[in-house]
């Protein structure tokens, strides 16, 4: 297996990209850390030199192609080579399908999806022109297994799951590796960048957060064996697994039954009489 010498992650200022930097930087690895947030990345970065490993901050926004362009080209005039690309920026979104507005799916899809495309456009041609490379894309299980009064972020997931297999499909012939993470509950800062008009559904979140079995830097390792032994899907969450299973397993019927169970309960929970 070729060792991983360069690896690039976007969101890698804080949450699950702080923790994906630190994994790959502890195995050798040169981490580029790109994120909006030049503070904070900069942190991250003397975190994972003071570990005695090796780490830069460029600042990059994934939705604007001139910033990934200037972060493109600053790596290719730093490095020979980049060995895996993680797209790991994200957001969240959470509301009840006839109140969610338009401009908030806009920018779920705006982060989760197109931030993703503008990455792999700028970078797979990088790849093929150096004969290999890996891409690991940062979904959800809630592109599986879709969570209730969350549909905006449930859709972009799904849709980064969805372009995880057909560029698996494309690039295979290339010598290049396509991995997506999808990840359940953990806690971790995506509730910050949380958008919702549930007054109740932040709390819940963090409740969830604050129950999962697993943290961060446990579904970094998971992330690191996984690319490693270049898997596609990588699950973190034994209950994940289970109900995913179950999806592709009971018929359609039984298995819907089965999750509005588990949506009359969120509703209760959320307690909001928006819901009803």
């Amino acid at each position: 297996m070729k060792s991983t010498k360069h690896v690039l992650i976007t969101g890698a200022a804080s949450g699950l990209g702080k923790a994906l930097a630190l994994k790959w930087a502890a195995m050798q690895a040169e981490i580029c850390v790109a994120d909006i947030n030049q503070q904070a990345g900069e942190q991250v970065c003397a975190e994972i030199l003071s570990q005695g490993g090796k780490a830069f901050f460029i600042p990059c926004d994934i939705t604007n192609i001139d910033s990934i362009t200037s972060l493109k080209e600053c790596l290719l005039s730093r490095w020979q080579s980049i060995d895996l690309l993680i797209n790991n920026a994200g957001v969240a979104s959470a509301d009840i399908m006839e109140v969610e507005p338009i401009a908030q799916w806009r920018w779920v899809m705006e982060i989760n999806v197109f931030g993703i495309v503008n990455m792999c456009q700028q970078f797979i041609p990088v790849f093929k022109q150096q004969g290999y490379g890996s891409i690991l894309n940062v979904a959800s299980q809630a592109g599986l297994t879709p969570i209730p009064f969350m549909s905006s972020y449930n859709a972009s997931k799904a849709a980064v799951v969805s372009l995880s297999e057909t560029l698996r499909l494309e690039l295979a012939s290339d010598n290049i590796n396509i991995s997506v993470l999808c990840p359940g509950f953990f806690k971790t800062n995506l509730g910050s960048s949380l958008r919702t008009q549930l007054p109740t559904m932040e709390k819940l979140l963090g409740k969830l957060f604050d129950k999962s079995p697993i943290n961060a830097e446990q579904v970094a390792e998971i992330a690191y064996q996984g690319e490693s032994n270049k898997q596609f899907l990588l699950l973190t969450h034994q209950q994940g697994k289970r109900l995913y299973l179950l999806k592709r397993l009971l018929p359609r019927n039984l298995y819907f039954t089965l999750v509005l169970a588990q949506t009359r309960r969120l509703r209760q929970l959320l307690g909001n009489e928006q819901t009803q």
